[in-house]
């Protein structure tokens, strides 16, 4: 059984620590407002751009179109884009992204398809490079900290879009946490190049009046796409982290509670005990006096 000493010690630990968690659940709070504030301010404008590149692919040749566009015909080799966080205690965050990666390559692998990854977060770079070695071609740190850019994803943008065109892979899928609330984020697969093109008749009206021709604005707002797309996925990458790392907090801080409520009953338990014990020791004394 531990000492008294001890027991002290441990609670005065557990303690500093608990307020470390409780400091760091705040902090991910006030984080989080601010990111959900930017996904929201943001997924309007990602809408309507994946609006009107297909109301042009529907203007336009969409089976012919730039390959940037439609993909190659033998895709035989796929990009998957991973993006996940820079610092860990967020629980099963990154964990989860990888699995749905894993679970990705499974099935390219039963279709004799290939994968190569590229990574944004530092904690995705570890687990992807431990996992599949050199089929990891980039990796991308610190582009989150202290918030997602579009400077960054237009870096990213543009690796991708000059790898793509040199042939390395022809197809590229974005996998990241998409954010429902502070207690679920998804780890979702998206279709970046070739882009999914909904039917003409499906979802909101697709009439648009371009200037100049369609094919030439296409030609242009497919790499703008192509970034728009990988900062909201960085963007809800990130609020998801903040959400899952608040959940994280807070349940060490409660976990930690209970732990000291513990540690303080045997504590006062064991006090008990030595003090009653030093008491039958002087009275036995006396009595042998």
């Amino acid at each position: 059984m531990a000492s008294v000493k001890q027991l002290r010690n441990r609670i005065a630990s557990i303690k500093g620590t608990q307020r470390i968690t409780s400091a760091m659940k705040m902090v991910a709070a006030a984080k989080l407002r601010r990111a959900q504030q930017r996904t929201r301010t943001n997924r309007p404008y990602s809408e309507s751009m994946y609006d009107i590149v297909t109301a042009l692919a529907h203007s336009t040749s969409a089976a012919n179109g730039p390959e940037l566009l439609v993909g190659r015909d033998l895709d035989r080799t796929r990009l998957i884009l991973l993006i996940s966080s820079d610092r860990g205690l967020c629980g099963s965050f990154n964990s989860s992204l990888g699995k749905k990666v894993q679970e990705l390559v499974g099935n390219l692998a039963s279709e004799g398809k290939v994968a190569k990854i590229m990574t944004v977060g530092r904690k995705a770079s570890g687990i992807m490079r431990s996992l599949y070695g050199d089929r990891v071609i980039a990796t991308y740190d610190n582009l989150s900290r202290p918030a997602p850019s579009l400077e960054g994803a237009q870096t990213v943008r543009d690796d991708i879009t000059m790898r793509f065109m040199d042939g390395e892979f022809d197809s590229v899928t974005l996998v990241y946490s998409a954010f429902e609330s502070a207690l679920t984020q998804i780890p979702t697969p998206k279709s970046l190049v070739p882009l999914s093109i909904p039917k003409a008749t499906d979802g909101k009206s697709l009439n648009y009046d371009f200037e100049p021709e369609p094919e030439a604005v296409l030609e242009y707002l497919l790499p703008l796409n192509l970034s728009t797309q990988i900062y909201l996925g960085m963007l809800e990458s990130f609020a998801s982290e903040q959400g899952a790392r608040m959940t994280a907090m807070d349940n060490a801080t409660r976990n930690a509670k209970d732990l000291i409520e513990s540690l303080s009953i045997t504590y006062n338990r064991t006090r008990q005990a030595q003090i009653t014990k030093e008491l039958i020791e002087i009275i036995s004394g006396a009595e042998a006096v």
